[in-house]
């Protein structure tokens, strides 16, 4: 929650520090208004029909009805109030889904209108005292005291039948997590981001209302959100399917006030603090600290690509140039204790989340911005598709994609980037690289030591592919690596003078890709 409060007060203020390393230039077109689906639920009309309504007045900024005791609390305090688990909706009725909710207070002070939808019918839910537990903090609160919600969370049988796993919550703006069976939180999704890097004060547009369907099957349960802020508003479905990867599928309908040239769909939100590749961290006992280690992304070309976070000295801008993108996400691959050796975070399973767009995203880049962290705390990673267009007043936009709650991003035949490390050169004022490329992605990593090398299908030895945009780089070196099956390489990068480069690597066989494409922005 404290990540969250540092997105929005901290990230506008350093969105001026750009780089110009990676950033298009120019008016993009204007984007084509999509037309809205076929096929759409009764729910789901009425909530579009909200959102287009609501986009042809004067933005008003929901009222605080807060009690200055809970407006006033602390993160402490706010983590003593508790939903009681007896009260959840559908307790009982095995439906394979639970809801409970989270009662504003601290930093999430604008209340959230909750809808149940049975069998067509809606109904409004009400923030009862009786629905919550205020532990230590029960004196504190008035009896008469107003309440509201602030979100909701979704539990199911994740694990095993007779228990209920926490598996999504939605809270705070357009915010929400999500959790495959084997995880535990670490990065956020949005609905849409706006003016995240742009040179205008960062929006944050939030969720006002939700409708939640009674669930028809035990695989999937249906939430629609009203989104809304001073420049847009939008109406979105989820249908979610739990399991050991948990699948969102998103359509939404875009409605905005004024033209916006800055928008992110799609986004991803994340912590990376250090690790092999960037260890200028704090002094602490753990070799890494992050969320996420890596940027992904599938583009048009059908070049899959790497990028490993970083912590960067000051606010860092990348963007990868694209047409029609088939996928992007932040990523933890590193899926072992001993890499982080923290006994409660338990980094090593926090989820991935992997973005495929439905439909043709046409021109734009996958943009990533990484701001200078020395603290767990705060998310300082975003990535999100920035298109050319620019989405005019007036209109209605559709977009679709799937999110997947996940390990890592698909398989793919070739070697995928493993850890990246960052050393001196042999010469002074050079740097040397070793990237590790495993062979073997459909392994979790803590199979692939296991793994005979004689187990390993015989392949042609892969060739390096290796380019930088300034300085010079030497003559890769290219070993079998036994401890992960796969390959590693190393090389030697000369800055001769530049204050930055662009790094790219992959492997090739037969003069053809083998492996997804390392890329790497270094910085004096």
């Amino acid at each position: 929650m404290h990540r969250r409060t540092f997105l929005a007060t901290g990230l506008a203020a350093l969105a001026t520090m750009r780089s110009s390393a990676t950033l298009s230039r120019g008016k993009p077109p204007v984007l084509h208004a999509q037309a809205a689906p076929a096929r759409r639920s009764a729910t789901a009309t009425l909530v579009r029909r909200r959102a287009e309504e609501l986009s042809r007045r004067v933005y008003e900024p929901p009222r605080e009805t807060l009690p200055a005791v809970l407006a006033a609390m602390g993160y402490d305090e706010y983590r003593d109030l508790r939903f009681r688990p007896e009260r959840a909706v559908w307790r009982g009725e095995d439906l394979g889904f639970e809801l409970q909710f989270f009662v504003s207070a601290y930093i999430f002070r604008s209340p959230v209108e909750i809808f149940l939808v049975e069998s067509g019918a809606i109904r409004p839910l009400t923030a009862d005292r009786d629905l919550f537990d205020f532990g230590p903090q029960e004196s504190k609160v008035p009896l008469e005291a107003p309440l509201s919600f602030s979100g909701f969370r979704i539990h199911a049988p994740m694990k095993r039948e007779d228990y209920y796993d926490e598996l999504l919550a939605f809270q705070g703006a357009s915010y929400f997590r999500g959790l495959g069976r084997s995880h535990g939180y670490g990065l956020s999704a949005r609905a849409l981001s706006l003016n995240t890097a742009g040179p205008e004060p960062e929006e944050f547009p939030l969720f006002r209302s939700f409708w939640i369907e009674s669930p028809s099957d035990q695989q999937s349960i249906t939430v629609h959100g009203l989104l809304d802020s001073a420049s847009v508003t939008g109406a979105y479905t989820f249908v979610i399917r739990p399991g050991e990867q948990t699948l969102m599928d998103v359509d939404a309908q875009i409605f905005p006030r004024r033209d916006l040239s800055s928008v992110g769909f799609a986004p991803l939100t994340s912590m990376f603090v250090k690790d092999t590749h960037d260890s200028d961290g704090p002094l602490d006992f753990r070799p890494a600290i992050h969320d996420s280690d890596g940027l992904a992304a599938w583009n048009g070309r059908d070049e899959r690509l790497w990028r490993p976070l970083v912590s960067p000295p000051e606010l860092q801008l990348s963007c990868l140039r694209d047409r029609s993108p088939k996928g992007f996400g932040l990523i933890q691959r590193e899926r072992q204790f001993d890499a982080y050796q923290d006994l409660e975070a338990h980094y090593q399973d926090r989820p991935s989340a992997w973005i495929e767009p439905k439909g043709d995203w046409g021109d734009g880049c996958v943009q990533l911005v990484e701001i200078p962290t020395q603290a767990e705390y705060f998310d300082n990673v975003v990535a999100y598709w920035h298109p050319d267009a620019t989405l005019v007043a007036g209109h209605a936009y559709s977009i679709g994609y799937r999110l997947t709650w996940c390990d890592d991003v698909p398989v793919s035949n070739g070697y995928r980037v493993g850890k990246t490390r960052i050393g001196e050169g042999s010469r002074p004022g050079t740097v040397r690289f070793v990237v590790d490329f495993l062979e073997r992605p459909d392994l979790k990593p803590q199979q692939v030591a296991s793994v005979a090398i004689s187990d390993v299908p015989s392949k042609p030895s892969p060739e390096v592919m290796l380019s930088s945009s300034a300085g010079l780089v030497g003559k890769p070196v290219i070993q079998h690596n036994p401890d992960t099956g796969g390959i590693r390489a190393t090389f030697e990068f000369d800055p001769q003078d530049q204050k930055w480069s662009e790094l790219r690597l992959a492997l090739s066989v037969n003069a053809e890709p083998a492996s997804e494409v390392w890329l790497f922005q270094w910085r004096r």
